[in-house]
């Protein structure tokens, strides 16, 4: 199996949360949640089966991220729009902002995991390969199943690769 390592994040702002980095979260199962604050599929079950996951698997092996991917009504979804959403919805897991490539545009991380809209989910393994991406909404039993497999995984079970600045490097591959 190829696996494609996960990228680094790149952010303008942190909720409920210092910043954080792939390094920091090594050894964990990483659920990286994107979402905007207006996307009604978002408000609807992706935040929401964030904060299940949050509730169900232990902080040692799961880290639920969420990531506000604004690629559209930029005006209105403003880090201190966000804030106050967070506070509302009662979302307390880690939030990143996902920096703008231009002021219009797609965010910078969206476009490196190459997610095509909101809600979207990234699994990411114990050693910072990408697992499992998917667009919309996927079954909570579904999901829990995946987390559970790479949990259930050991650690340093991917084929072997190095770190660099940028975050893991495959063999073979170009990674100055």
């Amino acid at each position: 199996m190829n696996l494609e390592p996960a990228y680094p994040w790149a952010t303008t702002q942190w909720f409920n949360s210092d910043p954080l980095t792939l390094d920091s979260l090594r050894g964990r199962v990483i659920v990286l949640g994107t979402f905007q604050m207006l996307c009604p599929g978002c408000v609807a079950n992706g935040l929401p089966q964030l904060q299940r996951v949050e509730q169900t698997f232990l902080r040692d092996d799961v880290a639920v991220i969420g990531l506000h991917t604004v690629f559209e009504h930029h005006a209105a979804m403003t880090p201190a729009s966000l804030e106050v959403f967070l506070h509302e919805y009662r979302i307390g897991f880690p939030i990143g902002v996902d920096a703008p490539d231009d002021p219009e545009g797609v965010p910078l991380t969206m476009t490196r995991y190459r997610l095509r809209g909101t809600p979207s989910l990234v699994l990411i393994d114990r050693n910072g390969f990408i697992r499992h991406r998917a667009l919309g909404h996927e079954p909570d039993l579904t999901l829990g199943a995946r987390i559970a497999q790479l949990i259930a995984q050991p650690r340093n079970a991917a084929p072997e690769a190095h770190q660099t600045g940028e975050g893991v490097c495959l063999p073979g591959a170009d990674c100055r």
